[in-house]
C-alpha cells in the first residue's frame, strides 16, 4: 500500500510539474489599466511550453501562434485606432486576461533625478495631485535595479491616474502626459524608468555603441564582457589554461614543501560591472524587458552626471537613440529631450554649456527635439521644481512633431549664422520671428572675444531675429558666446516665450590668451594641444585636441610648454616655459604616454618662466632646470642626483620605473627649488596630477594630488621655434 502511495505522490508531483511549466506566462509590461499603442502593430509575448499553442483575442481581433522550443511566443496585434477598455485574453494550456486595456499613445520616460522627480516634490504639490483624475492616463514605474545580462520581466504595474497612484510618479513625465492628453483627448500610455544620479551608458543597448565609431572602446569593453562572445570566450579559456598550469605547480610545490608563487593576475576586462553607472546594465535590467513594447516615443532628461564630456555626450546620444531604435523595431521612435537648466556645480563653469552644446547637436539626428529650460531653473537647486513647465516643452515638441498641430511654436531659439562686421558681430538666430527678453530689459549673457582671446562683456541690440553685438574692449570681433556659464539664466525669448539656448561661434586663435599674456612666444608655432583638466586617453595613446605635428618642418631650437589653469570664480593661473631642444623628434615632446615611449630624465638649458603664480621666479635661467618625462611609474628616490632634491619625497628629482602607466611630465628650476609645472597620471582622467610652483602638500611636484577636476579649465599647449 505504501508502495501505491509512493507512486501516487510521485506522478501528482510530475502533474504539478508539467502543469506549472505549461503555465501561459506573460511580462509585466502587459497588465489589466494598460495602452497599446494605437496606429502601430503591437507585438504581445510571453512563455508557455515548448510547442504550446497559443491564442490571443483583443478588441475583435484574434492571433494564433505556437511557442518555440524555448517556450517563447509573440503575435503582433494590427494597428488599432484610438479607444477602450477591451479586454485582452491570452490562452494555451492556461490563460491569462487583462482588464480595462486602453488603445492610444505610449511614451517612455527616461533619464536621472529630474526625470524620477515626483509630483509630490514639485510646484503646487497639493494642488496637482488633488486634481490628477483622469482615468485615461495610466502609469507604470519601473524599480530601479541593474544586471549585466538582459532580463526578460519588471516587477511592475500599471495604475490608473489618480489623487493616489500620482503623488510618486515622475513629475516631468505626468505634465507631459497630461498636456497630451488634454490636447488629444485619447489615452495616454506613461512609462517611467529613470534613476538618479546615472550617466547615459547604462542605458545604452550594445548595439546603440556599436553603432557610433567613436564609442568603439565602450563596444569592445562589452563584447569581452559578454559570456556569449568569440572574445570572452577566448581570453577565459586563456586565462583557465593559466590557473591550471599554476595549480599543478602549485599541488608539485606543496608536496615538495618549496615556496609557492603568486596566482595569474584574472583579466579584469572579463569580470562583471559592478556599479549602476557602467555600460547596458540599467538598459539590461529597466529598459531590456519592455523589448519589443510598441511606442510612439521616448522622453529623455539625463546629462548632469555626464557633465564634463563636451561633444563627446552627442556620441552618447547618438548610441542611446540608435539603440533604442534599434531593439524596439522603431526607426521613427520620437525623441524628446530636456537641454539642462543653469546650476551653480561649483566648479567648470564652462562643463554644463558645453553639454547643452552637445544636445544641440543631437538635433541633428531625425525625429529628435528639445525642450530648452534657462529660464526656469534655480542655480541653487539642481532640482527644479517647475517640471509643470518641463513637462509642457516636451509636450510642445510632441505635439508640434509627432502629432502634426504645425501652427504650435515648439522650439528655441537656436544659433543659425554669424557675421563678423568690423567691430560689430551679427548673430542670426532660427526658430524666432521676433526676438524680444521674458523681463523688458536689455539681453544679457552675450560676449565677444579678439585676437587677444579673452571674452568680454558684450552690449547687443535685438533687430528682428537677429542680435547686433559689440564692445569697447574689443576692436575686431572674431568669436562670440552666448549664456557660457552654468549660472547663466539669460533673458532672450522668441515670440512664443521660448529662452534662447546657449552657443558659441566663430574661431579663435588656437593659442587662446597665450599672445596677449606671454608675447614673446609669437614666435612659436602650435604642435600640440591637450585638455588636462579631464585628459582622454586611447588605449595607451594621449588624445590631443590639436595635433600638427604633421605641419612642422626644419630644425627645433627652442621647445616651449603653456599650461593654463581656470578656477570657479572666473581667474586663471598660468606658466609659460621655454627651453633648448632636448631632441629634436617632434613625437616625443608631447604628453609622454606609453605609447610615444618618451622617456627624459635630464637637465635643460636656457630656461625662460613667465607666470602669473605667486612664487614662481619669472626670467632667463642658463643653468638649473631640469624635466622628468616618462609614461612610465617612479619613485621618490634621487636617483639623477638632481641638486637639492629629496630621496624621500616626490619633487624635483625621481626614480624612473620600467613598468606601469602612471606617468610624469614635469618641468622643474631646481636652483629655486621649484616644480614649474606638473603634469602626472593623465590615464586617470579628471584624477590626474595637476599644478603651476610646488604643490602644498609634502610631494612637491604634485603626485598623488588626483586634482585635475577641481580646476574649473584647462589648456596644455606645446610649441616650437624653428630655425
Amino acid at each position: 500500500m505504501r508502495k501505491n502511495w509512493m507512486i501516487f505522490a510521485g506522478l501528482a508531483l510530475m502533474f504539478v510539474m508539467a502543469s506549472a511549466q505549461a503555465e501561459v506566462k506573460m511580462p509585466n509590461i502587459f497588465g489589466s489599466n494598460m495602452v497599446l499603442q494605437r496606429e502601430k502593430n503591437v507585438p504581445v509575448w510571453g512563455w508557455a511550453a515548448p510547442n504550446e499553442k497559443i491564442t490571443v483575442k483583443f478588441n475583435g481581433q484574434t492571433k494564433e501562434t505556437a511557442a518555440n522550443e524555448s517556450g517563447k511566443w509573440q503575435v503582433t496585434l494590427d494597428p488599432m485606432t484610438a479607444g477602450g477598455p477591451f479586454k485582452l485574453e491570452v490562452s494555451g494550456t492556461s490563460a491569462l486576461a487583462f482588464d480595462n486595456v486602453l488603445v492610444g499613445e505610449v511614451w517612455l520616460c527616461s533619464g536621472q533625478s529630474n526625470m524620477q522627480w515626483s509630483v509630490k516634490g514639485s510646484l503646487d504639490p497639493e494642488k496637482e495631485i488633488a486634481a490628477a483624475q483622469y482615468p485615461e492616463i495610466r502609469i507604470i514605474q519601473i524599480p530601479n535595479v541593474m544586471n549585466n545580462l538582459p532580463q526578460d520581466n519588471v516587477n511592475a504595474a500599471w495604475k490608473i491616474c489618480s489623487p493616489e497612484t500620482v503623488p510618486g510618479f515622475s513629475a516631468a513625465a505626468y505634465f507631459f502626459g497630461r498636456e497630451i492628453y488634454k490636447s488629444l483627448k485619447i489615452p495616454v500610455g506613461l512609462i517611467n524608468s529613470s534613476w538618479g544620479g546615472t550617466r547615459i551608458e547604462p542605458w545604452t543597448p550594445p548595439v546603440g555603441f556599436q553603432s557610433v565609431p567613436e564609442l568603439k572602446g565602450i563596444s569592445a569593453q562589452l563584447n569581452l564582457k559578454n559570456p556569449a562572445s568569440e572574445a570572452h570566450k577566448k581570453l577565459a579559456g586563456e586565462a583557465a589554461q593559466k590557473y591550471e598550469a599554476w595549480l599543478d605547480v602549485t599541488k608539485k610545490s606543496i608536496a615538495a614543501d618549496q615556496l609557492l608563487s603568486a596566482p595569474p593576475v584574472f583579466p579584469p576586462e572579463l569580470l562583471p560591472y559592478t556599479s549602476n553607472q557602467q555600460p547596458t546594465v540599467l538598459y539590461n535590467a529597466m529598459i531590456n524587458p519592455l523589448v519589443p513594447f510598441a511606442l510612439r516615443g521616448a522622453i529623455w532628461y539625463q546629462g548632469e552626471s555626464n557633465r564634463g564630456e563636451g561633444m563627446l555626450y552627442f556620441n552618447k546620444m547618438q548610441a542611446l537613440i540608435n539603440g533604442w531604435r534599434t531593439v524596439f523595431n522603431n526607426k521613427d521612435l520620437a525623441f524628446y529631450f530636456v537641454q539642462l537648466a543653469p546650476y551653480n556645480y561649483g566648479n567648470n563653469p564652462q562643463a554644463l554649456p558645453e553639454i547643452c552644446e552637445a544636445q544641440i547637436a543631437a538635433l541633428s539626428i531625425p525625429n529628435t527635439g528639445m525642450a530648452a529650460t534657462m529660464d526656469i531653473g534655480n542655480v541653487k537647486n539642481i532640482h527644479p521644481t517647475n517640471k509643470q513647465e518641463v513637462g509642457r516643452r516636451l509636450a510642445l515638441q510632441a505635439l508640434n512633431k509627432t502629432y502634426g498641430q504645425k501652427d504650435i511654436v515648439c522650439d528655441s531659439p537656436l544659433f543659425d549664422s554669424l557675421k563678423l562686421d568690423g567691430g560689430k558681430a551679427v548673430i542670426t538666430f532660427k526658430n524666432a520671428v521676433e526676438l524680444k527678453t521674458r523681463d523688458g530689459k536689455t539681453t544679457d549673457w552675450f560676449e565677444i572675444a579678439g585676437e587677444d582671446g579673452v571674452f568680454k562683456k558684450a552690449d547687443a541690440v535685438i533687430a528682428r531675429n537677429t542680435v547686433i553685438l559689440s564692445s569697447s574692449g574689443v576692436e575686431k570681433p572674431l568669436a562670440v558666446r552666448f549664456a557660457w556659464d552654468h549660472t547663466a539664466e539669460p533673458n532672450l525669448v522668441n515670440e512664443a516665450g521660448l529662452p534662447a539656448a546657449a552657443f558659441r561661434a566663430g574661431k579663435l586663435p588656437e593659442t587662446g590668451k597665450l599672445l596677449s599674456l606671454v608675447p614673446e612666444a609669437k614666435d612659436f608655432k602650435l604642435v600640440y594641444a591637450v585638455n588636462p583638466v579631464n585628459p582622454q586617453m586611447a588605449g595607451q595613446k594621449i588624445v590631443y585636441a590639436i595635433d600638427k605635428r604633421r605641419e612642422i618642418a626644419g630644425e627645433i631650437s627652442r621647445v616651449a610648454y603653456y599650461l593654463e589653469l581656470s578656477k570657479a570664480d572666473g581667474s586663471s593661473d598660468y606658466i609659460f616655459v621655454a627651453m633648448d631642444p632636448f631632441t629634436q623628434d617632434i613625437n616625443l615632446i608631447g604628453v609622454p604616454d606609453i605609447d610615444s615611449k618618451a622617456k627624459f630624465q635630464q637637465k635643460i638649458s636656457n630656461l625662460m618662466v613667465k607666470s602669473n603664480v605667486a612664487g614662481i621666479k619669472n626670467g632667463i635661467f642658463a643653468e638649473g632646470g631640469n624635466m622628468e618625462f616618462w609614461g612610465t611609474n617612479y619613485g621618490a628616490p634621487n636617483a639623477a642626483n638632481v641638486p637639492g632634491a629629496s630621496s624621500e619625497a616626490f619633487d624635483f628629482g625621481d626614480q624612473v620605473a620600467d613598468s606601469g602607466d602612471y606617468g610624469s611630465m614635469q618641468i622643474h628650476n631646481y636652483a629655486e627649488k621649484q616644480t614649474l609645472f606638473a603634469f602626472n597620471h593623465w590615464v586617470a582622467g579628471q584624477s590626474a596630477d595637476l599644478g603651476i610652483g610646488n604643490a602644498p602638500a609634502a610631494n612637491k611636484d604634485w603626485t598623488f594630488a588626483a586634482n585635475a577636476g577641481k580646476y574649473a579649465g584647462g589648456k596644455l599647449l606645446i610649441l616650437v621655434q624653428n630655425k
